[in-house]
């Protein structure tokens, strides 16, 4: 009687722990391990966001001795096929790079609840067992780059590409106006929605205007697009500020900084759950404080006593004196209507 009723005892405690830690799991062989990065149409050479996301799993790979790939979408009609080759191919976690994928991701996460997901950029999917959210407070990163932008700036004006107008993005604008405008209240920032992640033209065009007006410094948060950004920067001689990973290397002497969000530590820290066995869903915000977001460590362009400002504006945050403002009745309290980018 007393095994059996032990032997209940030991089943139940199994049907629980299945339903509250749905995708719980033990340490696994690294060499069964696989795990891989959809982008979304900005590809993996943006030198930006899908970049660092695939340059956080090689990393994964290299000191985890897991298994790694990526596939890029160049149309949303790719992310169906994207994650179903993965899910064929019986990838034990796959990440979602940014929150165009997310009506997609969703469908095969709802269709599939025993296959991980991860998404960034996205919290609409917080409700599936079987996904993972990674949210930055990009508005913070963006703050610290407008205020270099509004300390750096000799003409007054400066300028902001955003790659699309979404809750999310624009986040980007508000951080940067709200950092510029607390930097230096007489500047004036030009502003332009390329409505694509992946035109480097349309990003070349949009920053040639802006440099016709007067800017001396152009943020992009604009993905593939802001490479054009960076080149009609380099060609006038202007500075231009990079986002997502440090864009220093894009053009060494042109870019000034860049708002950082490290998808790359972030991705491989979601590969390193799967493979300990400690994957959670849910949503999981990264910022200041934790290093989630920062400006680039390359600090070689950046005046010293700007730097300075720079370091005391982030001790504020991480204390709570400066809230930096990320929607638009927030940043318009306090600011007006200068950010012209809102859905």
């Amino acid at each position: 009687m007393k095994k059996k009723v032990l032997a209940a005892v030991l089943s139940l405690s199994m049907i629980l722990s299945t339903g509250v830690v749905a995708m719980a799991d033990e340490t696994k062989d690294p060499s069964e391990v696989k795990v891989g990065v959809i982008t979304d149409v900005g590809g993996v050479n943006d030198g930006s966001f899908n970049q660092s996301a695939w340059e956080g799993l090689q990393r994964a790979q290299e000191e985890l001795g897991i298994t790694t790939s990526y596939l890029e979408s160049s149309t949303d009609s790719d992310y169906i096929p994207n994650l179903e080759t993965f899910i064929d191919e019986e990838y034990d976690l796959i990440i979602c790079i940014g929150y165009q994928l997310a009506d997609a991701m969703r469908e095969e996460a709802e269709a599939n609840p025993d296959q991980k997901f991860a998404i960034v950029d996205d919290s609409s999917c917080a409700d599936l067992d079987n996904v993972t959210c990674l949210m930055f407070e990009q508005a913070q990163a963006s703050y610290l780059v407008g205020y270099v932008a509004g300390l750096t700036t000799k003409t007054n004006t400066i300028g902001f590409v955003l790659g699309m107008s979404t809750g999310v993005m624009n986040e980007f604008g508000y951080g940067y106006c709200a950092g510029a405008l607390d930097a230096n209240p007489d500047v004036t920032i030009l502003q332009n929605n390329a409505n694509s992640f992946a035109d480097t033209a349309a990003g070349k065009t949009a920053a040639n205007n802006m440099i016709a007006d007067g800017a001396d410094v152009i943020f992009h948060a604009a993905g593939g697009t802001g490479l054009g950004v960076i080149d009609a920067c380099k060609e006038a001689g202007i500075w231009a500020i990079g986002v997502d990973s440090d864009q220093s290397a894009v053009a060494p002497d042109t870019i000034l900084t860049s708002a950082m969000k490290r998808v790359d530590n972030v991705c491989y820290d979601e590969a390193q759950a799967v493979l300990e066995g400690k994957y959670e869903p849910g949503v999981q915000t990264f910022s200041l404080v934790d290093g989630g977001v920062d400006i680039a460590p390359t600090v070689d362009n950046i005046d010293a006593e700007v730097l300075k400002k720079i370091e005391e504006v982030k001790e504020k945050i991480v204390s709570g004196e400066v809230e930096v403002a990320k929607d638009k009745e927030t940043f318009e309290a306090k600011y007006g209507d200068v950010y012209q980018l809102d859905e």
